[in-house]
């Protein structure tokens, strides 16, 4: 298991904040986002969505572009080509993807 994979399973997997992380990581994967269309989507409060953005993009899951509050998140290139990964981690826990 690489490090990539073993901050999946503590992002997704061990942590009580990984269901909402999941819905944020998916919605910017549906679309780049800033802080404010995650909240409207996901109707979660701001500051939570702002949190889960900081621990995604602090652990390489996400990239942003532009600056303050219209800044735009992405998935990152290493998430991508992780996403296989955090699915079978998912299927482990009895967690999906597609779920809401």
């Amino acid at each position: 298991m690489d490090s990539f994979e073993r901050v999946l399973w503590w992002l997704f997997a061990g942590s009580t904040g990984a269901p909402t992380r999941l819905e944020v990581l998916k919605a910017i994967r549906e679309q780049p986002r800033n802080a404010q269309q995650l909240t409207q989507a996901l109707h979660v409060d701001y500051t939570t969505v702002r949190h889960h953005l900081r621990v995604l993009e602090q652990n390489r899951l996400v990239v942003t572009e532009g600056e303050k509050y219209g800044k735009l998140y992405f998935v990152s290139a290493d998430m991508e080509a992780n996403w296989a990964k955090l699915e079978e981690i998912l299927r482990k826990t009895g967690k999906s993807i597609n779920k809401k």
